[in-house]
């Protein structure tokens, strides 16, 4: 409940300083993507809306391992609270192991998974594309899992600066070879969307090196016992997949319930699949940087729940939601106010460019409603993730986003209503969803200590 929220400047201050390094950190990959997409609107609004199909596909192919292994985060934090340093790196060799395990699963889809774009009744031009980007970043799936795992170790023992500094450092690798190999300068032949695709490898393999450098320096190795975790650890890979799997399997139905919703909604025509991915692009800015901040709030109530002091929790949901909602409130109104020019930004070609520009402001003021929620949601799944209320969670939010995919399928393709009807169905669910997680937040039943109990158990 509301009374249960206590403030602390010294928590909040905390906070901050684990909080911005992600915020950074996050917003720095989504500029990455941000640029992908306008470089390649620069070619065509069809380049720049399969980035955005091809992108969020193979997003979907990954990400119910990516979720898993993104567990990392609360697992280390909590290993770290009750003092167990040693397993905080055996945790990161177990998923090392699971993103090796990856490799032929996806080799296969990579090659077996591009039919969904001309299934889904998209321009035939833009499949070719989407095909070509997805099968390009699907191969090298297992790098984007191993990134994550690194990542993660250092977000769960509170090092974040680490974090934006490798994560910064693969974006402006990522920016300047992209443009090269997307325009084709320096005498390189222009390879349009694949370019975009080979830049995005080429600075995962960029931002791996950096973490490995990291998690090996002398220091982490002394203090972690880095040497000894090279082995395989039945206990810490069950209780992985115990309290990972939730997490994994949300990421994966949900974003298989937006990656379906997206297809559809492009099976418009062009104009409404630009105007999705000039959206898209915009929100992406705004909810990619959150996440920073959901995984800060995750590692600090990990690392509570791990010494068994859950009551500092209140402090932390506290100070989380004065920075996620301040930040939130923030974009809403810059979106609002803004919304034309931000438009034409990703305007190049006059085609088609008035239905585009029509569609799109519209559902900018869209945006601008469900972009305070989506501050509201982060700090409560942080809060629930890192107190390992995972479970929970998928039930809840799989349950929304497929219960949002169903009337999307009688919108777009029974009812043949238009796409504004259509946006607004997807607006209604982040609020349905945000309402459901502050629900859950304020019962209370996540702090049960039982419930406690049987999360920090092998």
């Amino acid at each position: 409940m509301i009374k249960d929220w206590q403030f602390n400047p010294g928590t909040l201050s905390t906070l901050i300083r684990m909080a911005l390094p992600m915020v950074i950190s996050q917003g720095a990959f989504a500029i990455m993507i941000f640029t992908d997409r306008w470089f390649l609107a620069q070619i065509s609004p069809t380049h720049m809306a399969a980035a955005l199909g091809g992108g969020v596909a193979w997003y979907f192919t990954i990400s119910l391992f990516n979720g898993i292994l993104a567990y990392a985060t609360a697992l280390v934090a909590q290993y770290l609270g009750a003092e167990e340093l040693g397993k905080c790196s055996r945790v990161i060799t177990q998923g090392v192991i699971m993103s090796i395990a990856c490799l032929p699963l996806f080799l296969v889809l990579a090659f077996f998974g591009r039919g969904m774009f001309a299934a889904m009744g998209h321009d035939p031009a833009q499949v070719v594309e989407e095909e070509t980007y997805y099968t390009i970043m699907t191969l090298f799936g297992s790098l984007m899992l191993a990134r994550t795992c690194l990542s993660c170790f250092f977000s769960g023992i509170g090092q974040t600066r680490t974090v934006m500094i490798c994560d910064v450092s693969g974006v402006f690798f990522n920016i300047p070879l992209t443009w090269i190999l997307v325009f084709g300068k320096f005498g390189l032949p222009a390879l349009g969307i694949a370019g975009a695709a080979y830049g995005s490898v080429a600075s995962m393999v960029f931002t791996l090196v950096l973490y490995l450098a990291f998690y090996l320096a002398r220091k982490n190795r002394e203090k972690f016992l880095i040497a000894k975790s090279f082995i395989f650890d039945k206990g810490i890979s069950r209780r992985y997949l115990r309290l990972g799997f939730p997490s994994g399997m949300e990421m994966f139905l949900n974003i298989a319930a937006f990656n379906l919703f997206l297809l559809m909604f492009q099976s418009y025509g062009i104009p409404e699949a630009a105007s999705a991915t000039i959206i898209f692009n915009w929100d992406i800015l705004s909810f990619v940087p959150l996440l920073g901040l959901n995984i800060a709030i995750m590692s600090m109530i990990g690392r509570f729940v791990g010494a068994g002091d859950i009551t500092k929790t209140n402090e932390v949901t506290s100070a989380g939601y004065i920075l996620g909602i301040g930040y939130s409130l923030l974009l809403c109104l810059l979106f609002i106010v803004f919304r034309n020019q931000l438009v034409e930004l990703f305007i190049f070609y006059e085609d088609q460019a008035e239905e585009i520009r029509s569609l799109s402001r519209f559902m900018m003021i869209g945006l601008s409603s469900y972009v305070l929620c989506e501050g509201i949601l982060q700090v409560a799944a942080g809060v629930l993730r890192g107190a390992g209320d995972t479970k929970w969670i998928m039930y809840a939010s799989v349950s929304l986003h497929w219960a949002m995919l169903v009337l999307q399928y009688f919108i777009i393709k029974v009812w043949n209503y238009g796409p504004r009807v259509s946006w607004m169905g997807f607006v209604l669910m982040i609020l349905c969803i945000c309402s459901v997680f502050l629900y859950r937040l304020w019962g209370n039943k996540w702090r049960d200590q039982g419930k406690l109990d049987a999360v920090m158990a092998e």
